[in-house]
């Protein structure tokens, strides 16, 4: 149905007005608390201070669920729980009154003895007491190192990303149980001494409202009763810790608002055996009337607590009740499972330390595995003293009448006393009891006793001395191994329960921190999404060695193997865990492992190998590059006239040679993907079947192509080298020369035909020029001889033939002159 509405005109002036005045409005919020709310009934329930908003919504998971029940079902509930805490803790009583006694056999307290006389020897033999002190020595040292306990493990694919946050969440980790939680080592330490005795011990991980941090309380076996018949603490039906609080504490913890405000009378005292012992032991006494603390009933059980917090099932459901046991009073009722659990698992907050698994709950500790011998080496140490004793100061019998002038008093060496005998020699008024030395049976018999105890123990000694010192170390690392079979049970087992704590301490940290860090860090990190769970916390300690002599013997043993085929293993890596092992310090800058090698130009590696530091070659460096780079390097004289002068030249050429062998492979594997035309998968990652078999036709392939260039790339070079060989160089100018010669041969017999054409020629000019000449002179001779046959009477004419037989001899002489520069001209030219 519409709803028509007339339009009105309006003033945009008395607009602006109205708006000028909504904008000096101000709003003022009184309670941020208060809340409202629409009913079943569409009524709406409005709440100005927010006192009644847990009513009308209920109580929060992380509620105290006791605020919302009344006192009648909270007074059920408690003597309930209260009863069955009485039932739990009188179901082991036999427990405690064996432990009770273990504890007289550490002897901490001097026992003044009466029996068989007075200043009779009390002392105790100190073969429990040394187990449990070598113990929490040993152990603490592995748990607990200088540098902290905690490191950590990548789960799944490993990744820069990953490696980063690993390295944050460890040094968070060993930042607060270092620093921030100052009490985690003294509470170790404690649990550590205690431990071996009770064969039982707890840790309490939790987040401390007050502190507000992480807490990790030791919980002795005395103060955490569990159910009869529970055989671990995930299926345990119920469990309860006994906690001892002042008034104060209590007052702190409703303040804060974990406890319910209620008032609680004066504390009732709640003794056992066991706090009387150690009371006894330490040397102290109770004082009822000043001791004003509250026991405390922490108890985690399964409850139907009824009502709106039934399970629709029936099922009883995991929650944590805490209790003052002298009052009946509940201080609080917390849902023991996580908001977005649909299964409403319990969470565990405590953890099991054994230190043998025992016959039910609880482990066995050292009083039940030895404490037996122990009493009985404790009574022979005492007879042996005694017999001692009576042998150097013997008692004796003495005639009546005999009097000695002070014989109230022992005679001081040096000193004599006067006796009045009554008669005869004194050796006659005196008669000694026969007392026996030590017994030699006896104190062997002790020997096999405290033997028996150290071996169970696993506090023997290995004497060193005692040992071949040319044995294999492997047979060495198997009498170690022999001596610590059963301390190195143990800790593996607590290697194990602390891995457990500190995962409880990562989810703590998880659920309850702020997210930002307390100290500067290098960029933006999220504290809480460092600790998602995608890195595992571990312990520094190693489940497979007890102590560091056995795992010196262990990388001795691994070095002896390596050095028979150095190419299986990695070195770097081995030689670092075996500094590390030797608790020196700084071992990853001493040792630089391939992973944290970084980048570097061709020149800087060739100065590093020089250097002989480590260098890597990554997949995306240009291969060529380098291997012509280290190539040009390896032959430059000048270097290789140094490196012949070192003593560490073959390891500097074997270095630069395996680090062009890796550029090769590199190189080689960026041709392969050249030619399929994508990038191969992760050498390192794990290849199916299918995907491997069809890659290797296809590698196959490409990897002919790639022989094929190779070859033909080789041949250039060859035929480029042989191009460049000196030799060759020789054979060709030779070839040159020689070809020259020919070319100028040639020539010359060329030049030489040409001449003789020239001279035959010349000949046949000179030839015809002699015939000319010849019959001139021919002429001549005639007309000579026609002169002188002339008649006397006709001298005449005989006269005009001298002059013209002179003329002609002229014209020969010139002939001649002619013919002999044509001539000399010739032999020019030859």
């Amino acid at each position: 149905m519409a709803i028509t509405k007339p339009m009105e005109p309006f003033d945009p002036d008395q607009m602006q007005d109205d708006e000028d005045k909504e904008a000096d409005l101000e709003i003022e919020i009184v309670n941020p608390d208060a809340v409202s709310m629409e009913t079943d009934d569409g009524s709406i329930v409005i709440d100005f201070t927010g006192d009644i908003t847990d009513e009308l919504l209920g109580p929060d998971h992380e509620s105290n669920l006791a605020e919302f029940m009344d006192d009648q079902e909270l007074q059920i509930l408690s003597s309930e729980l209260i009863e069955e805490f009485e039932s739990d803790r009188e179901s082991r009583k036999d427990w405690a009154r064996a432990y009770v006694k273990g504890l007289d056999l550490l002897g901490l307290k001097i026992e003044e003895r009466q029996q068989p006389w007075a200043g009779a020897s009390g002392v105790f033999h100190p073969l429990l007491t040394e187990s449990v002190v070598r113990f929490q020595a040993q152990a603490m040292g592995e748990l607990f190192p200088a540098s902290g306990p905690v490191r950590t493990k990548i789960m799944g694919k490993l990744s820069t990303e990953k490696y980063k946050q690993s390295q944050r969440v460890e040094t968070e980790m060993n930042y607060l149980l270092t620093e921030e939680m100052v009490e985690y080592r003294e509470e170790t330490e404690q649990m550590l001494f205690k431990l071996p005795l009770a064969g039982s011990a707890f840790k309490k991980v939790y987040y401390d409202p007050i502190n507000e941090r992480p807490a990790a309380m030791f919980v002795p076996a005395e103060d955490f009763v569990v159910a009869y018949g529970s055989s671990d603490l995930g299926t345990c039906e119920r469990y309860t810790h006994v906690m001892k609080k002042t008034s104060n504490e209590v007052l702190e913890l409703q303040v804060n608002g974990f406890y319910r405000d209620v008032e609680l009378p004066e504390p009732s005292p709640d003794r056992t055996d066991i706090e009387d012992k150690y009371d006894e032991l330490d040397g102290e006494s109770a004082v009822m009337e000043d001791d004003d603390r509250h026991t405390i009933l922490e108890v985690h059980a399964n409850l139907d607590l009824g009502g709106e917090h039934s399970d629709p099932d029936g099922l009883a459901l995991p929650y944590v009740v805490t209790i003052d046991k002298s009052s009946s009073t509940v201080l609080s009722i917390r849902r023991n499972w996580y908001s977005e659990d649909e299964k409403k698992k319990k969470r565990l907050h405590f953890v099991h330390y054994k230190y043998l698994p025992g016959l039910g709950f609880y482990g066995t500790g050292l009083i039940h595995l030895i404490g037996g011998l122990a009493k009985s080496a404790t009574s022979i140490l005492r007879q042996l003293v005694d017999a001692g004793t009576l042998s150097n100061l013997p008692a004796g019998l003495k005639a009546r009448g005999m009097r000695i002038k002070g014989d109230d008093s022992p005679l001081m060496p040096g000193e004599f006393r006067d006796v009045d005998v009554p008669g005869g020699a004194i050796r006659d008024a005196i008669t000694f009891i026969p007392y026996k030395e030590p017994s030699g049976v006896l104190y062997q018999l002790l020997g096999n006793i405290v033997e028996e105890g150290r071996r169970i123990g696993s506090v023997a000694d290995i004497q060193v001395g005692d040992m071949n010192a040319q044995a294999p170390v492997g047979t060495t690392l198997a009498l170690m191994e022999r001596s610590m079979k059963v301390m190195s049970g143990v800790q593996s087992r607590m290697h194990a329960a602390m891995k457990r704590e500190l995962r409880l301490l990562a989810k703590v940290i998880h659920d309850y921190m702020p997210a930002e860090y307390a100290y500067e860090m290098e960029g933006e990190h999220n504290r809480t999404e460092d600790f998602d769970g995608r890195v595992d916390v571990i312990p520094v300690s190693d489940p497979n060695a007890a102590t560091m002599a056995q795992r010196i013997m262990q990388y001795q043993s691994a070095l002896q193997l390596a050095q028979q085929a150095p190419q299986l293993y990695d070195m770097g890596k081995l030689h670092r865990q075996m500094l590390e092992v030797l608790g020196i310090q700084d071992a990853d800058d001493i040792i630089k492992l391939p992973d944290e090698i970084k980048p570097k130009d061709p020149v800087t590696e060739n100065m590093s190998i020089l250097k002989q530091e480590p260098v890597k070659a990554f997949a995306y460096q240009d291969h060529k590059a380098h291997i012509q780079t280290h190539m040009a390097a390896a032959q430059d004289p000048k270097i290789l006239e140094m490196i012949g002068q070192s003593p560490f030249a073959s390891a500097i050429q074997a270095a630069m040679s395996s680090h062009i062998t890796e550029h090769v492979a590199m190189e080689y594997r960026s041709q392969i993907q050249l030619k399929l035309g994508v990038e191969l998968p992760d050498p390192d990652a794990p290849l199916p079947e299918d995907v491997e078999f069809e890659l290797s036709k296809l590698v196959a392939e490409a990897s002919q192509k790639v022989t094929q260039g190779n070859l033909q790339e080789a041949q250039q070079a060859e035929a480029q080298r042989q191009a460049e060989d000196p030799l060759t160089q020789i054979q060709q100018r030779e070839l040159s020369i020689k070809e020259q010669e020919l070319q100028h041969k040639m020539e010359m017999d060329q030049a030489k035909l040409e001449l003789d054409k020239m001279k035959a020629e010349t000949n046949s000019d000179i030839q015809e020029m002699r015939i000319k000449s010849e019959d001139k002179r021919a002429g001549a001779q005639v007309g000579a001889r026609l002169a002188t046959e002339l008649d006397k009477s006709q001298r005449t004419e005989k006269l005009a033939g001298a002059r013209l037989g002179l003329e002609i001899a002229k014209e020969l002489n010139l002939d001649d002159r002619e013919i002999l520069k044509a001539e000399e001209k010739k032999n020019g030219r030859d």
